[in-house]
C-alpha cells in the first residue's frame, strides 16, 4: 500500500515527465525541419549561412516557452504562419529579414505581460488564413482597450509594404464599434466565446473582415 508521501512524489515524477513531453512536442514543432531539403526555400534556411540564425531563433523559442504567459499554441500558430511566409522568400536577405522579424515577434511575448492580452488569428474554413492576420485585444486598464493588428504580405516586398498595420482605442462597453485609426475604417467587432468576427461596409476596408480564433 503506497504511503501518502508516495503518492505525492508520483504525481510530482508525473507532472515532470509531463511537462517534459509537453515541451519535447512544442520545441519539434518550432524546429525547421532539416531532414528534408526539398524546396529551395527549405535548403537555404538549412544551410550552413543560417545556423547562427536558426540556433539564435531556437534559443529565443525557449526562453519565449520558459517565461513567458502567452498561450502555448500561440507559439506554436505563429510560427507555422511564420514558416510559410519565409518560404516565399527569394532573396538571402528576404530570409534574413524573416529571421530576425520572428526572433523579435517571440521577445515579445516574452517581454509583456501576455496575460493582459487577448490574441486572435484569422482562420479559413478551419485552417489557419492563406493570408494570415494576427490581431491582438490589450486591456490597458478598467476603461480603456487598445486593438492592434498586423495583415502579412508578401515578404519580397519592400520592408514598409510587406504588412498592414492595424491600431484602435476603445472602451470595454464599445469595442464591438471599432475605428481602425491607421486607415479611417469602421468595423463590427462581434464575440462569441473564443470566436471574434470581423465585419465591415466600407469598401477598401475588407482586408481584416473575417472570422478570428481566440488563443488562450
Amino acid at each position: 500500500m503506497l504511503l501518502n508521501t508516495d503518492i505525492k512524489f508520483l504525481k510530482t515524477i508525473a507532472f515532470f515527465i509531463g511537462i517534459g513531453c509537453m515541451y519535447t512536442n512544442l520545441s519539434y514543432a518550432q524546429e525547421i525541419d532539416c531532414s528534408k531539403t526539398d524546396t529551395a526555400a527549405i535548403k537555404t534556411m538549412c544551410s550552413s549561412s543560417f545556423e547562427q540564425q536558426r540556433q539564435k531563433l531556437k534559443n529565443q523559442y525557449l526562453t519565449a516557452f520558459l517565461i513567458s504567459d502567452a498561450p502555448l499554441r500561440l507559439l506554436d500558430d505563429t510560427h507555422s504562419v511564420w514558416l510559410k511566409r519565409t518560404q516565399q522568400c527569394k532573396s538571402e536577405s528576404c530570409f534574413k529579414q524573416q529571421f530576425e522579424l520572428r526572433t523579435d515577434d517571440l521577445n515579445f511575448y516574452t517581454s509583456l505581460n501576455q496575460s493582459l492580452t487577448q490574441h486572435y488569428l484569422k482562420f479559413e474554413n478551419g485552417k489557419l488564413a492563406q493570408q494570415p492576420i494576427h490581431l491582438q485585444v490589450h486591456q490597458l486598464g478598467k476603461d480603456s482597450i487598445k486593438i492592434e493588428g498586423i495583415a502579412y504580405r508578401n515578404p519580397n516586398n519592400k520592408k514598409e509594404t510587406q504588412t498592414i498595420p492595424f491600431l484602435a482605442y476603445t472602451t470595454p462597453e464599445k469595442k464591438q464599434n471599432i475605428v481602425d485609426n491607421e486607415h479611417d475604417c469602421r468595423y463590427q467587432f462581434d464575440y462569441y466565446k473564443a470566436i471574434l468576427t470581423v465585419k465591415t461596409q466600407q469598401k477598401g476596408c475588407e482586408r481584416f473582415t473575417g472570422v478570428y480564433r481566440l488563443y488562450d
